[in-house]
């Protein structure tokens, strides 16, 4: 049973690495009631999921939990949403597990699985800063770099049965630095989440300069008065232009949303990484580029908009 837009209510949870969100919310995307817990590591993860679910279904009067009518969970790493399974989780420490039924269970509603940057990524194309466009290229960037690619406003998907292997959409394992980069937890060398991730600006800026700091925000904040913080982001937006050539080149995305942590240093990003696509394109058009909408909340409200519709469409 798809939602119905007019009177029902969805459920939506968010899992990332420190914390999961979930929300309740209404057709317009009123949130109804919400709550936030830490993310434990393993499997104790999913009957932590369960909890909080269950723990915001019982904040609603008897006659608004019967209108909850679906329900959409959100995974880190890779996820395979046919079968309703989470494949691996390198942060959080999990491998293989069938997810699905379980929470339909305990909730008593049909419950989908999806990957969390995939829906965050369709949420902003569909109905945030991407909407009415048909080629858009997001990019979420923070701890890691991935994103989607929707193409003849089509959203680009791993095949089915590989999303053991790859998601659609790692745009931080692409290397760019494969001669003399870092080593990426992924086993190559010098991809671009080596240099661009937000702990990877952070470490960049604390060797050149000895200063131990709090995150990657500190270094866009002094960009404009210190020349290592400069630096660093040059070079992080030298690698981001670097990997997306292939991805512009091979299908001339129209726009380039950025969604993530990092996207909150704003136009000091998308005006810089805009000027250096311009210097490397010469066949392909340079893309506009844009921040999103969503924010930090793109996960939580694409996956309202997944339960509500039932698919990414």
């Amino acid at each position: 049973m798809i939602a119905d837009a007019a009177t029902d209510l969805v459920l939506a949870v968010d899992v990332g690495g420190g914390t999961t969100k979930g929300e309740i919310t209404d057709a317009d995307g009123v949130v109804v009631c919400a709550a936030t817990i830490e993310t434990p590591h393993g499997e104790a993860a999913f009957e932590a999921i369960e909890a909080l679910g269950t723990g915001l279904l019982e904040q609603l009067p008897p006659e608004r939990r019967d209108r909850v009518a679906r329900a959409a969970v959100i995974l880190p790493g890779l996820v395979d949403p046919e079968r309703s399974v989470a494949v691996f989780s390198a942060n959080l420490g999990w491998r293989n597990v069938k997810v699905g039924s379980r929470f339909a269970d305990r909730w008593g509603m049909p419950v989908l699985v999806d990957h969390d940057v995939t829906v965050a990524g369709w949420a902003e194309w569909r109905y945030g800063a991407g909407r009415g466009v048909d080629d858009v290229c997001v990019l979420v960037l923070g701890t890691g770099i991935s994103g989607t690619l929707s193409v003849g406003g089509r959203l680009v998907r791993a095949p089915s049965g590989q999303a053991g292997v790859a998601q659609a959409g790692e745009y931080g394992h692409i290397p760019v630095r494969y001669r003399d980069g870092l080593p990426c937890p992924c086993g190559n060398t010098g991809c671009v989440e080596t240099v661009a991730s937000g702990p990877a600006i952070a470490r960049a800026y604390a060797a050149r300069t000895g200063r131990e700091i709090t995150g990657a925000d500190v270094v866009f904040a002094a960009i404009d008065t210190d020349p290592e913080a400069r630096a660093v982001i040059d070079d992080a937006v030298d690698a981001l232009a670097a990997g997306l050539l292939g991805v512009i080149h091979a299908s001339c995305p129209e726009l380039i949303v950025l969604g993530g942590g990092l996207a909150r240093a704003g136009t000091v990003l998308t005006e810089a990484l805009h000027v250096r696509l311009a210097e490397f394109l010469r066949v392909a058009p340079v893309p506009r580029i844009t921040l999103g909408e969503f924010g930090i909340r793109a996960g939580l409200i694409g996956a309202a908009h997944l339960a509500r519709s039932g698919s990414l469409q």
